[in-house]
C-alpha cells in the first residue's frame, strides 16, 4: 500500500540470545513491536493519547513470520516497517529485520483497533487514518 518505509535500528544484546548464541525467536517479535510503536510515534500518533482520548487501542491479531537467517550477539540490525493494508478497523504491516541490508526475518502483522474497555472491534478514527497517510 505505502512505499514509505520506517527503519528502527536495534543492537543485539546477550539478553536477546538463546543458549546457542543466536537471537531467541520470540525476541524478533519484540524488535518488530518496538519498531511499530516508534513508527506510530514518528507519525505523531501517541498510543497513550489514543487510549485516553479516543478509548481505543491497537492490538496484534495475527502474525506470519519467516525466519530466514539468525542474528547474533552484538549484531546491528534494522527493523523495517511499511503499511501494507488499511481497513476500517485494522491495518497490516509488512516488516523485516535486516543485517547490513540482508533480510533475516520477514513478517506480516495484522493489527486490530479495539475499544479500550471491552476489546471490541472499532473503526480507526479519521484523524489517525489521515496521519497514516490515507
Amino acid at each position: 500500500m505505502s512505499e514509505a518505509q520506517f527503519v528502527w535500528p536495534v543492537r543485539v544484546y546477550w539478553e536477546d540470545t538463546d543458549a546457542g548464541g543466536v537471537v531467541y525467536y520470540a525476541n524478533y517479535l519484540k524488535f518488530m513491536e518496538r519498531a511499530r510503536s516508534e513508527w506510530l510515534r514518528g507519525l505523531g500518533i501517541e498510543q497513550t493519547d489514543l487510549a485516553e482520548q479516543d478509548g481505543l487501542v491497537f492490538v496484534v491479531r495475527h502474525v506470519e513470520v519467516d525466519y530466514l537467517k539468525p542474528a547474533r550477539f552484538d549484531d546491528a540490525l534494522d527493523v523495517v516497517c511499511s503499511l501494507a493494508e488499511l481497513n476500517k478497523a485494522s491495518l497490516a504491516m509488512a516488516q523485516r529485520i535486516e543485517r547490513a541490508g540482508e533480510p533475516l526475518v520477514t513478517a506480516r502483522v495484522k493489527i486490530a483497533c479495539v475499544t479500550r474497555e471491552q476489546f471490541r472491534p472499532a473503526k480507526i478514527p479519521v484523524h489517525i487514518q489521515q496521519r497514516l497517510g490515507c
